[in-house]
């Protein structure tokens, strides 16, 4: 962060395609944005692959990420595709403190 401006993101890890991917094009579509614009499309991101949001017909801030609004068909795959932004919102509120502690694991994300 610098400022509220995130100005530089990132991932490391291993787990499913759809948590990776997700975590991929999330870095990609908040760097540069401010807190406030990464907490707007968290909120989307979350509304929409848990089908509180159609992305289609209603406006948002989403753009390539509406690729992932077929999530919604698949309960067990939502925490999959959202991991990746909860832990961004985690380590945007904990500003000036070691992000690192954000990691997870892929067995945090698995499903029964």
């Amino acid at each position: 962060m610098e400022g509220d401006v995130i100005k530089d993101v990132g991932f490391q890890g291993s787990g499913c395609a759809i948590s990776k991917a997700s975590a991929s094009m999330m870095t990609a579509a908040v760097k540069g944005k401010t807190k406030e614009e990464a907490e707007v499309m968290f909120d989307e991101f979350h509304r929409m692959v848990k089908g509180d949001l159609d992305a289609e017909s209603e406006q948002n801030h989403l753009g390539r990420l509406k690729i992932f609004a077929g999530v919604r068909e698949f309960p067990a795959r939502v925490k999959c595709a959202s991991l990746s932004w909860h832990t961004l919102r985690a380590a945007i509120e904990q500003k000036g403190e070691d992000h690192t502690k954000f990691i997870t694991t892929e067995d945090e994300h698995r499903q029964d």
